[in-house]
């Protein structure tokens, strides 16, 4: 699909800056940036210089130098949108960007829109709209797990798994149309063993896939941490402490915390969101117990539990009968509650049932003194280790896990009518249905509506 018109924006982020990049994508986009270019070298102009070449000039209005200039020269099909594709570097002035900018608009370009750029890539068949998902989700990245599943998806595998679970249901679905159009003479091209055993197969394919959805989505947005335990144990400490800034109010006044305070950071390529919840305690003050509610509530959301208690005040049974407490609040029992003894500076003495507290992998700390706190983010590591991304195809993307899970239902309807032995044209309804869905992926069975929601949450000039 090629579009006629020729778009402009700053691909570079807002602001002042070393050298900032002003793109244009179009038939006519070497075209207009020639009106305002002067090469150096008279020999090189840019209607007349070859594909993937950078030339050295200046940008000119009415005799006036704008600025000394970079430009980059890219010819369709050989381009990220397809189309030809020209990128000035110019120096990062804002008042030098927008001068460009206008003049390139004056000159016959349009202004981009949110995500364009990639849009007319997906359009011109360069990217499929899973891997144009991934172009935003790696922009985005934040931590080396983020990255590394953006980079996975854009460079095309999970496309191709769903383009091959696509294929062989196309196959089955083929033989089953043509088997309609013989209605009357009752014969059967679809062998509905061989059906059922492909169903089946696509159907674990397919459950694997979205069963990594809440690793993926947890990977690329942060692993969540809830910080538990009474009031006044060093929550807020502990928080501020792990962030290395004051995030939290620190007081000496039981219940300070009334909300969940979330702030994330980067632990050795992978990214943790911390919850510092209110604490846990009978209250009779009315707010600091919708605070204590919500505290339950993340409890549930978060990967990780940081169980933190007093060493001083807090003896093992409590603290192994409020753990079981947890658990009966927990939606996942098995959930890894990281047990924290804090305020070891207040010991005197080794504490009773010291061997307790061992066998529980308590972690002694004092977070007024800043002392072990690295023994925290060890284990924090430690804990998402065998989570790793491996080879295997993990989604992170909600909307690609809402269209896998219809393709399930639709195969598990497809399914169920083989055994009760229902029309054919029925269970041609189901597979269509489970191809259609798995097309909305990437974007072989596409909307306005879709592309608009995808492309509108990119940044101009991508």
């Amino acid at each position: 699909m090629k579009n006629q018109s020729t778009i402009c924006a700053i691909a570079t982020p807002a602001g002042n800056g070393a050298i900032s990049i002003i793109r244009l994508s179009g038939k006519d986009a070497i075209k207009v940036c020639n009106k305002a270019f002067k090469p150096v070298d008279k020999s090189k102009e840019l209607t007349k210089t070859k594909a993937n070449t950078i030339v050295f000039g200046t940008i000119i209005e009415n005799s006036q130098i704008i600025d000394e200039v970079l430009v980059s020269v890219f010819k369709a099909p050989h381009s990220y949108t397809g189309e030809d594709i020209v990128e000035v570097s110019c120096h990062g002035s804002q008042y030098i960007q927008s001068r460009i900018l206008q003049l390139f608009i004056r000159s016959g370009a349009s202004l981009a829109s949110p995500g364009e750029f990639t849009m007319r890539a997906f359009l011109n068949g360069k990217l499929d709209l899973s891997q144009a998902e991934a172009v935003a989700d790696l922009i985005a990245s934040n931590s080396k797990t983020a990255h590394k599943l953006a980079i996975k998806q854009m460079r095309g595998g999970f496309s191709e798994k769903i383009k091959d679970l696509r294929e062989q249901l196309i196959n089955f679905a083929s033989l089953i149309e043509l088997e309609l159009d013989f209605s009357e003479e009752d014969v059967e091209f679809a062998k509905r063993t061989d059906l059922l055993e492909l169903l089946s197969k696509i159907d674990k394919e397919i459950s694997i896939l979205i069963n990594s959805f809440s690793l993926g989505n947890v990977m690329k947005n942060g692993i969540p941490v809830a910080i538990i335990g009474k009031p006044n144990v060093g929550k807020s400490t502990l928080l501020n402490l792990l962030l290395n800034e004051e995030r939290a109010i620190v007081s000496e006044l039981p219940g300070t915390t009334r909300d969940a305070i979330e702030d994330t950071m980067v632990i050795d390529g992978t990214a943790f969101r911390f919850i510092d919840t209110a604490g846990l305690r009978e209250s009779t003050d009315q707010i600091e117990n919708i605070g204590i509610e919500k505290t339950y509530e993340k409890i549930n959301l978060a990967s990780v539990i940081l169980y933190l208690f007093d060493i001083s005040q807090t003896n093992i049974e409590e603290i192994n009968s409020t753990i079981q407490d947890f658990k009966i609040h927990l939606n996942d029992p098995s959930k890894r509650i990281i047990v924290i003894a804090n305020m070891i500076d207040k010991l005197v003495e080794i504490p009773k049932h010291f061997k307790d507290f061992v066998d529980l992998e308590t972690i002694f700390i004092s977070a007024k003194r800043n002392e072990n706190i690295h023994l925290i983010t060890e284990s924090l590591i430690k804990s998402v280790a065998n989570e790793n991304i491996s080879e295997n195809t993990i989604i992170s993307n909600a909307r690609h896990y809402e269209a896998l899970t219809k393709t399930k239902e639709s195969l598990i309807r497809a399914t169920e009518g083989i055994h009760t032995n229902i029309p054919s044209d029925l269970v041609a309804q189901d597979i269509r249905e489970a191809l259609h869905y798995l097309g909305e992926i990437t974007g072989q069975i596409t909307s306005n509506d879709i592309l608009h929601n995808i492309f509108a949450k990119f940044c101009i000039g991508k």
